[in-house]
């Protein structure tokens, strides 16, 4: 990657005489509210396949630990999905736009995660029941694999430049958000029905409950704005190569009603401008969203399985719960120190922070206590949040407007096959062939060595203008 610096262009409001944008607050808001309810669908996933679908969607003649396996192997299937979600929600997102595509994809995952609630269980419907499940799996995966992207968007492209982190680590509250909702419900329902009665039905009330998003998807589709950085993208001219020579002198009405010249897929520029800076932003996120899924499903299956703890499902979700509530506020500082002290110096200090915890993280897990399990979680997630706090605003600010939703989109999802997918099923077998956490905490040591080296490598983003680099030419913004 050339670390080239662009000369800054002087910008030139389009809208001199608009009124101006609503509150950058009420969108990262709504950015938080979609992404809270897509990631509780999301998952809500993981944990019921980490305590009810191996019993549910698998043969009872199966090993435990092979059900086990077969179960998160499902929620993997979502991440192998998220990456073609990034490609197409990515397309319409630069195409048609932030509000609209991030709608779209809460559609998607509110009828899929509510469709998984009527799915009939293995003993009534054979081998339909897991193939239907992977299928609405898929249909996850594709829905959040575009969700991320419209969310952060939302929330940095309408917020002020030194603001942008603060703005961004609201939006980036959804996982955790979702959590807090995934488990409440899990807990609340489980606590409220015997094991039969659990197995047999209530575990599909949660699931029942996204219908909600559909809602919520169309309120943000016909009552949120489009993000600034958009607005201005769609009214300033494109490159003077790509441009007819008269147009530049037309007034600006004349100038919107005739269509811009017909450009490549913002995929395909993403990845022609930007392959080395997506693989970079990649390799920052893996260790958080390996730490992230680590401690919401393999914990998860591991304190509560025969071949593990054998501790009830309230004291794992119990923990889990109150890991989630720790990281909020970490999450909202870390973005707000990333405007003040840059992102670079933020991220690699929760990078750091993490890799030397993960150690300790198993030997306070192993204690069996309730507070000591807390504890490991709670500063696991609190790490995770210094990451992931500013990491909405460096993502908007590596790329250029016209592919930013696609590229951020990629590195996104790139990084959550690796950390998310691999992840949970990686430390069960390791565990199963070890049966000790010390190899899985080397990995995750080794993840976080990977992501310093890729932080050290890119820019600080901090000073950047969003609309300026939308108005520059491609040439001059992409890294070789």
């Amino acid at each position: 990657m050339s670390s080239e610096k662009a000369t800054p262009a002087v910008a030139v409001d389009p809208e001199p005489n608009a009124a101006p944008a609503r509150s950058p607050l009420r969108h990262a808001l709504m950015g938080l509210a979609g992404a809270s309810i897509e990631w509780y669908d999301f998952l809500l996933y993981g944990t019921a396949a980490a305590l009810v679908f191996p019993a549910v969607f698998f043969p009872a003649t199966m090993p435990p630990f092979v059900a086990q396996i077969a179960s998160l192997s499902t929620f993997a299937v979502g991440f192998v999905a998220r990456p073609f979600g990034a490609v197409l929600f990515g397309h319409m997102g630069d195409r048609a736009g932030r509000k609209a595509t991030l709608a779209a994809a809460l559609v998607l995952m509110g009828v899929a995660t509510t469709l998984i609630a009527f799915l009939p269980p293995y003993q009534s419907a054979g081998v339909f029941s897991p193939i239907v499940l992977v299928l609405l799996r898929l249909l996850q995966g594709l829905a959040v694999g575009g969700q991320w992207g419209g969310a952060a968007l939302l929330a940095t492209e309408s917020a002020p430049r030194g603001r942008r982190g603060w703005y961004g680590s609201i939006a980036q509250g959804g996982p955790t958000v979702g959590v807090i909702l995934a488990n409440v419900a899990f807990l609340a329902v489980s606590g409220s029905l015997s094991a039969d009665a659990f197995l047999s039905y209530g575990w599909r009330i949660p699931f029942l409950l996204s219908v909600a998003l559909v809602g919520l998807g169309l309120y943000v589709h016909f009552r949120v704005e489009e993000t600034r950085a958009y607005r201005r993208l769609q009214i300033t001219d494109p490159p003077a190569a790509d441009v007819p020579a008269d147009r530049a002198v037309l007034p600006m009405n004349a100038r919107l009603a005739q269509p811009l010249p017909r450009r490549p897929s913002p995929i395909i520029e993403a990845l022609r401008l930007y392959p080395g800076r997506i693989l970079l932003a990649a390799g920052v996120f893996v260790p958080c969203n390996a730490a992230f899924y680590l401690g919401i499903t393999y914990v998860v299956a591991y304190g509560t399985s025969a071949a593990g703890l054998q501790l009830s499902r309230s004291t794992m979700l119990g923990a889990v719960l109150v890991a989630s509530v720790v990281a909020l506020p970490a999450l909202l500082l870390a973005g707000n120190l990333s405007d003040r002290y840059g992102r670079r110096r933020v991220i690699m200090t929760g990078i750091a922070l993490l890799g030397a915890w993960v150690f300790a993280f198993f030997a306070l897990i192993e204690t069996r206590a309730f507070l000591w399990i807390s504890v490991a979680l709670a500063v696991s997630a609190a790490c995770n949040s210094v990451i992931y706090g500013p990491l909405a605003a460096m993502f908007s600010e590596l790329f250029e407007t016209r592919v930013r939703y696609s590229a951020m989109s990629l590195a996104y999802q790139f990084a959550a096959i690796v950390g998310g997918a691999v992840t949970p099923i990686l430390a069960t077998s390791l565990y199963a062939r070890y049966h000790t956490n010390v190899w899985i905490a080397a990995y995750m040591a080794a993840t976080c060595a990977v992501a310093l080296a890729c932080v050290m490598r890119l820019r600080e983003t901090v000073a950047l203008d969003l609309e300026d680099q939308g108005s520059l030419p491609l040439a001059v913004v992409a890294s070789a």
